[in-house]
């Protein structure tokens, strides 16, 4: 009888610490925030991130009464600012803002061989939500004769080893989305790396270089009649440029590459805190929202929930694994 009572007893305590657990959780995302939160961005200010970043935060400090303070933190092909990301305290005062090159290229390229990275991406960051992209459009200079992607593809395998495409650097997006293209289509085709996307725009603009996907900087060229766009890399048709195909319209299969940024937070932040932060996210982009400010930026908001993100992260990997692998690009 005692033993039954003991037991009983232990069962009672177990349930009341788990109920204490679950009511501390609680109140902490009710409670949550009550100091600035630190936001950080591992670009410079004035890009696409920035100007997303900046967006999302400047609406989550309306909505949840704290500050909510960029943190700029440029460099080393953004390893910088998730470094920092992920050895920050998992209390929900630092969130860190991932993207597809950072997360995932970086973490690949290391993996076959590159340089090892302080941190694992992996291990010590979870997803909560995805927050924009930005549609990459393939544009052709004018000089080269093409007007269409097939029309493109014609060129590249009647002069194998002419055309050249430009990038912001090996391994970023626009590397590896022409990359992408090169290898469904069996292209040869010069990559030429520039420090940065307006070198390589400018370049592809007068002529220098033949083609590459870039982002909005690009329209304004395109109207002017300088370049052609001639497909966007995601599986929507982009707002800004309704009567062009997606590569996959095209006639380019499997080629889904967009630029994505997405919040994230160290690992061991508590649950009731990420779903909060989710919330809060959900709230801010979805269709009625908070979204005047950023519709000029090229951005195309959108939320997702946790497990989304990271089923999302999960399915990059995958692709761009195979694709670097068989494609032999390497960082050096």
């Amino acid at each position: 009888m005692k033993a039954c009572q003991r037991s009983a007893a232990a069962v009672v305590a177990v349930a009341m610490g788990a109920g204490l657990i679950a009511a501390g959780g609680l109140a902490q995302a009710q409670a949550y925030p009550v100091k600035p939160i630190r936001y950080i961005i591992p670009f410079a200010p004035a890009g696409t991130g920035d100007v997303c970043g900046r967006f999302h935060a400047q609406k989550m400090q309306e909505r949840m009464g704290q500050p909510v303070v960029i943190d700029n933190r440029a460099g080393a092909n953004q390893g910088i600012g998730i470094e920092a990301g992920a050895k920050a305290a998992p209390d929900g005062y630092t969130l860190l803002q991932g993207a597809l090159s950072g997360i995932v290229m970086n973490t690949i390229f290391a993996d076959i061989g590159g340089k090892k990275l302080p941190y694992d991406v992996n291990r010590d960051l979870v997803p909560v939500s995805m927050v924009c992209t930005s549609p990459l459009y393939l544009a052709v200079h004018a000089s080269v004769g093409a007007k269409t992607v097939k029309e493109l593809v014609a060129v590249a395998k009647a002069r194998p080893g002419k055309l050249t495409y430009s990038s912001n650097g090996v391994g970023g997006t626009m590397h590896l989305a022409t990359a992408l293209f090169a290898y469904r289509m069996g292209l040869d085709m010069v990559h030429v790396p520039y420090k940065s996307g307006a070198q390589s725009t400018t370049d592809m603009v007068t002529g220098v270089i033949d083609l590459l996907f870039g982002g909005s900087l690009l329209l304004p060229h395109a109207k002017a009649g300088k370049i052609y766009i001639v497909a966007v890399g995601g599986t929507r048709r982009a707002g800004a440029t309704p009567d062009v195909p997606t590569m996959q319209e095209a006639g380019v299969p499997g080629f889904d590459v967009s630029s994505w940024f997405a919040l994230m937070a160290p690992t061991g932040t508590p649950r009731p805190i990420i779903d909060r932060l989710y919330r809060e996210t959900e709230a801010i982009m979805r269709p009625g929202g908070a979204r005047e400010g950023i519709a000029n930026n090229d951005v195309e908001l959108q939320s997702s929930t946790p497990a989304e993100l990271g089923d999302r992260i999960r399915n990059e990997f995958q692709v761009w694994d195979k694709i670097i692998r068989d494609t032999g690009i390497r960082i050096e």
